[in-house]
């Protein structure tokens, strides 16, 4: 059983920062792609940033130059350091990865940390 567990997330004014985690945990031999996702309310999942297990990312256009997406392949986790944050960043923020459990590449889905910025 795999199991990815975002954290971070809060109440923040507009242009602070915050620095989200994500953590896998379970039978992993190996973790590919790495994603955050944003779903804003009422409207639907988007993506903010990936990286891969090489450490290449990319990112949603709204999103250069104010976050950053890296990872620890030792530690199993992803991390999402988001600065100048605006109110249109609030949303639930999921935590996407591919792994390798067993014999098989799995997608699975962390629960959502939620963000919040105030004007």
């Amino acid at each position: 059983q795999v199991r990815l567990v975002e954290s971070g997330g809060g109440l923040v004014q507009a242009g602070g920062s915050l620095r989200l985690s994500c953590a896998a945990s379970g039978s992993i031999f190996s973790i590919g792609d790495m994603k955050w996702y944003r779903q804003a309310p009422g409207k639907q999942r988007e993506l903010v940033a990936g990286i891969t297990r090489g450490s290449t990312t990319n990112y949603a256009e709204i999103e250069k130059g104010r976050f950053t997406i890296s990872r620890d392949n030792a530690k199993n986790t992803v991390y999402l350091q988001m600065n100048s944050l605006k109110p249109e960043d609030t949303g639930v923020y999921y935590c996407n990865a591919g792994v390798l459990a067993g014999l098989r590449w799995n997608d699975y889905w962390g629960q959502g940390t939620q963000v919040t910025v105030s004007s």
